[in-house]
């Protein structure tokens, strides 16, 4: 599996998994009421702050969002079209700003921090014997593989330009999903190494 986690002890990395998600809850519930460009844009400062305060390797970082900017385009210019720009550039600014946070987390916390930290909200499931830790390792597995093929995409982007270029094609679409397979083969093989996700789950109690 491809991981994200950037190795480190900043302040960051110390904080707990709990804390930076609630923090992470907190700032996705604001953008709501303040529907601003000003509070946008203070938003994505603050996002690629957090990265800066971890150096250099953490602003490299922030190209993760760099295969979402063709769609960010996208969306301001229907919003545009439809004679609203100041709210295109809102929603620009907030997605931006919220696919870094959420990326920042994931960098900074490992997988089985994040895991603990989500834990506890599903174990009413385990009423219906469902076992919360394998919920977990699910919903974590999203949040990890999500900035994954983005960086994959990108690193796509980047080779069909040097040839053709142009950034963008249909014709990435299949080699792209030709490596989230190889991604969730690699998975697979990590997870059957400690006896499936089953395994994984109960190691977690080891």
């Amino acid at each position: 599996m491809i991981s994200l986690y950037m190795m480190g002890n900043s302040w960051a990395h110390r904080l707990p998994a709990r804390v930076k998600l609630l923090f992470l809850f907190v700032l996705s519930l604001l953008i709501i009421p303040f529907n601003t460009v000003w509070f946008s844009a203070a938003l994505l400062v603050l996002a690629v702050g957090l990265y800066a305060s971890l150096g250099k390797g953490g602003l490299k970082k922030v190209k993760v969002v760099r295969p979402l900017l063709w769609m960010m385009g996208i969306i301001f210019l229907v919003h545009a079209f439809m004679g609203d720009i100041e709210q295109g550039i809102i929603a620009v600014l907030r997605l931006l700003a919220m696919v870094l946070l959420a990326n920042f987390v994931c960098i900074t916390t490992h997988m089985e921090a994040l895991m603990d930290a989500v834990e506890p909200l599903f174990r009413p499931l385990s009423l219906f014997g469902i076992s919360p830790k394998c919920v977990s390792l699910a919903v974590v597995l999203v949040i990890r593989f999500v900035p994954g093929l983005m960086a994959v995409y990108a690193s796509l982007q980047e080779a069909y330009k040097a040839r053709t270029a142009r950034s963008n094609s249909w014709r990435l679409l299949a080699p792209f999903a030709l490596h989230a397979i190889k991604m969730t083969d690699h998975v697979a093989e990590a997870l059957t190494a400690r006896g499936g996700a089953e395994g994984f789950c109960s190691e977690k109690n080891r």
